[in-house]
């Protein structure tokens, strides 16, 4: 069985919904979704732990000879438990969706099964031009699931979502243009765009700088990250839930896995020279989500900071420059995945016991009533507040250490946006389940959809928390080697800024 058909398994299974008709469309997404996690567990029982660095159940074609340009698919230890944890929040999230009906139900499923497409090419792709392409093709099924199935200023919410993400991709083009004119130029071969032997044909320090800038602009954006989020309000108003916890839990891993794939490895010299930058800019954003999210009332804006916050942590490991960063920054995008999804279908579910109210101010006193979804929602809140023994503790853990043997200051400092995600997350735990009941909320338990959405999340929430290395042994190689070239660069510090490895 070949990457491809884990790769078009969820948009084949889209289009037969939307044949097959309105009634038959959320069953057949939601079987397409089964399939492809089956498909995307059989690659992970098949994978080599002993070459977890190298490219594994390649598909190498040549798709526009003329460029240089490939149809190249594989999955190393850096992509593989992204792909397990994109293939296993898809269900959830359709299973949620399918717990109502909506208008034009065929286009509706049909655009959730091209993004999880696009989401899988993009974290598959071992082009350049081709992670390009499913870079851009993610925002369109979500730009016409805001504007088609959203809520409230949903077109100013796609024209903000539209303008910030364009202009990010924008820029990536034209850096990923120039990486394979550049190099092939300098050195003499011919036009390519393939990652690897990109590698082999490394850029001269200053053509790295202004390319590694266009990349991680697009990445920030697409994260987001502060202060180029502003974006993330309106979209996360507007958008539907299940089409948000997806949003939230995939597509912003796949800009931070960018910057692992992509801008490490291919401009160490940027890299290390952008180095204090980019962890100034996580900071910034750690402190600044937190600080929103134990400020907002509205339950989705909660999150939307809190995802700031902890994409924050997640860029401070990659630029921490470390083997035990960058391990902790994977296992920290697969452990944001798995709460952030499980988050918005309870915060769904405690709105639609409150007369479809979204807000902090108007839930509560439910939680003697509704004793399961109480007692997984207190099990996803802790997770999420790294709770010690969960496996986001390890993550923040291995992210604090790398950052801390790279640069004290920071780390210190991004120490209190663990206190700050106790307190945004207990607060809106004990604001939507204690107190006391609001005045139109309706006190009932889980029925049987939601809980099969949500209870093999929580499960696998528990087994990441007993077992985290069943991840971390497959991703240490691919760390070590993603960070290996900044890690021997010898590139100065951006003007003005103390030198790699120096405190800030």
């Amino acid at each position: 069985m070949t990457l491809s058909v884990l790769l078009w398994l969820p948009l084949a299974f889209a289009l037969l919904g939307a044949l097959l008709g309105a009634r038959a469309a959320p069953r057949v997404a939601v079987l397409g979704s089964v399939v492809t996690l089956g498909v995307a567990i059989s690659f992970l029982a098949r994978f080599a732990l002993d070459r977890s660095a190298a490219l594994q159940f390649v598909t190498d074609e040549t798709w526009i000879s003329q460029l240089g340009i490939h149809y190249k698919l594989g999955i190393d230890g850096l992509n593989l438990a992204l792909l397990v944890l994109t293939a296993l929040l898809w269900p959830a999230a359709l299973v949620a969706a399918s717990q109502r009906a909506w208008e034009r139900p065929r286009l509706f499923y049909f655009h959730l099964g091209l993004a999880e497409t696009a989401v899988l090419g993009a974290f598959l792709a071992q082009d350049l031009i081709l992670f390009v392409v499913f870079f851009d093709l993610m925002l369109i099924p979500f730009y016409f699931l805001t504007g088609s199935w959203g809520q409230g200023e949903r077109v100013r919410a796609t024209t903000k979502l539209v303008i910030y993400t364009l202009v990010g991709s924008l820029l990536m083009l034209v850096g990923a243009i120039a990486t394979g004119v550049i190099a092939s130029s300098d050195h003499g071969t011919g036009l390519t765009f393939v990652i690897t032997q990109l590698q082999r044909l490394p850029l001269p320090a200053g053509t790295q700088d202004w390319i590694f800038l266009c990349f991680a602009a697009a990445f920030l954006v697409k994260m987001p990250a502060f202060p180029v989020h502003g974006w993330m309000p309106d979209a996360y108003r507007s958008m539907p839930l299940p089409a948000l916890a997806v949003f939230s839990a995939v597509l912003s891993k796949v800009a931070a896995y960018g910057f692992l794939r992509v801008a490490l490895p291919l401009f160490p010299d940027a890299s290390r020279h952008f180095q204090l930058l980019l962890l100034l800019i996580a900071l910034a954003s750690i402190l600044y989500g937190s600080a929103m999210a134990f400020t907002a009332t509205n339950t989705r804006l909660v999150l939307g900071f809190s995802s700031v916050a902890q994409l924050g942590f997640i860029v401070l490991g990659v630029f921490a420059l470390r083997d035990d960063g960058a391990q902790g920054a994977l296992l920290q995008m697969v452990n944001h995945g798995l709460v952030v999804v499980p988050l918005f279908i309870i915060l769904g579910l405690l709105a639609a016991r409150a007369g479809g109210a979204e807000d902090l101010r108007e839930m509560g006193g439910i939680a003697f009533r509704a004793p399961v979804l109480a007692g997984l929602f207190l099990i996803v809140a802790l997770a999420t507040l790294a709770m010690p023994g969960s496996a986001n503790f390890m993550g923040e853990f291995l992210i604090l250490l790398g950052v801390f043997k790279s640069k004290v200051v920071i780390s210190v400092i991004a120490f209190a946006g663990v206190i700050m995600a106790a307190v945004y997350m207990l607060r809106m735990l004990i604001r939507t389940m204690h107190n006391r009941v609001g005045a139109d909320v309706e006190s009932r338990d889980l029925g049987v959809g939601d809980a099969v959405a949500l209870v093999p999340l929580v499960a696998v929430i528990l087994a990441l928390a007993i077992a985290p290395n069943v991840l971390l042994e497959r991703s240490a190689g691919a760390a070590r080697r993603s960070v290996a070239a900044a890690q021997r660069s010898d590139a100065q510090p951006l003007a003005g800024l103390p030198a790699p490895g120096g405190t800030p």
